[in-house]
C-alpha cells in the first residue's frame, strides 16, 4: 500500500500523471468496446475522450497542463498515420483495381463535406472565422488546422470541431451505412475515411482488412484534395 502511494504521490507531481491518465481512459474505452461487443457508439474514443474531460473539471486541470505531460501521444500521430501505409500495400491490387472510382468518390465526399460544412455556418450566421474553422471539419487534424489558418480561421476550434466530427463518423458511420444497407468493404471504407479521417480509419481496421486499406486511402486523398482545394473554392465563394 506504501508503494502505490509514493507511486500515485510520483505521479501527481510529474508530467507523467497525464501519460498516464490518457493510458487508463484509453483501456478503461476499450474494455467498455469489448464489454458492449464492440457496437459503433461504444466507441473507445468517445469514451476515452469523456472520461478525460471528466477527470480534468472535476479535478480543475487546465487543458494546457493536461497536455504538457501527454504531448507524446500527440507526438505518435505523425508515425501512426504513416503506418496506415502498410494495410494500403498489403490490399493493394484491391486498391489498384479501384482506384479511379474511388478518388471520385473521396472527390465528391470532402467537397459535400467543405460545402455543407460552410453551408451550415452561413446559415447560422457565423462569423467568417468560424466558417473558415469548420470548412476542413472531415480533413486529418494537423492538416485541417494548417487549412484554416491559412484560411483565416481558429484552429484550435477546428481541431474541436475535426475530433468531434470524426468521433460521431466513428461512431454512427457503421449505423447508417447498415441502414443504406451498403455492405462492399471497399465502399464502406472510402465513406469513413473521408467523412471520418483518423478516427474513422482506426475504425475501419478494426472491423476488416479491406475497409481499413481504403478508408486510409480515403483519408489521405481527401486531406491533400482539400488542402489543394479548398482555397481555391473559398476564394470563389468570397470568404464564405
Amino acid at each position: 500500500m506504501g508503494g502505490f502511494a509514493e507511486l500515485w504521490v510520483y505521479l501527481s507531481r510529474e508530467p507523467l500523471a497525464a501519460l498516464t491518465a490518457t493510458l487508463l481512459a484509453w483501456l478503461a474505452g476499450t474494455w467498455c468496446a469489448a464489454r458492449a461487443r464492440w457496437h459503433p457508439l461504444a466507441n473507445p474514443v468517445l469514451v476515452a475522450v469523456l472520461l478525460l474531460a471528466g477527470v480534468l473539471l472535476a479535478l480543475g486541470v487546465e487543458y494546457r497542463a493536461y497536455f504538457a505531460g501527454a504531448q507524446f501521444v500527440h507526438f505518435l500521430l505523425g508515425p501512426a498515420t504513416v503506418a496506415l501505409a502498410v494495410p494500403l500495400a498489403r490490399q493493394w491490387q484491391a486498391v489498384r483495381s479501384s482506384l479511379p472510382a474511388a478518388v471520385a468518390s473521396v472527390l465528391g465526399g470532402g467537397l459535400f463535406a467543405v460545402l455543407s460544412g460552410i453551408g451550415i455556418a452561413a446559415g447560422l450566421g457565423a462569423a467568417p472565422d468560424v466558417a473558415a474553422s469548420v470548412a476542413p471539419r472531415s480533413v486529418t487534424t494537423p492538416v485541417a488546422m494548417g487549412i484554416a489558418e491559412a484560411l483565416g480561421g481558429l484552429p484550435g476550434l477546428t481541431a474541436a470541431v475535426v475530433i468531434c466530427s470524426g468521433i460521431v463518423g466513428a461512431a454512427l458511420g457503421p449505423l447508417v451505412l447498415d441502414l443504406l444497407r451498403v455492405t462492399d468493404w471497399r465502399a464502406r471504407g472510402l465513406a469513413i475515411g473521408t467523412a471520418a479521417h483518423g478516427i474513422g480509419t482506426a475504425r475501419a481496421l478494426s472491423v476488416n482488412a479491406v475497409a481499413g486499406a481504403f478508408s486510409g486511402l480515403a483519408m489521405g486523398l481527401n486531406a491533400l484534395g482539400t488542402a489543394l482545394l479548398l482555397p481555391l473554392l473559398w476564394r470563389l465563394v468570397g470568404g464564405a
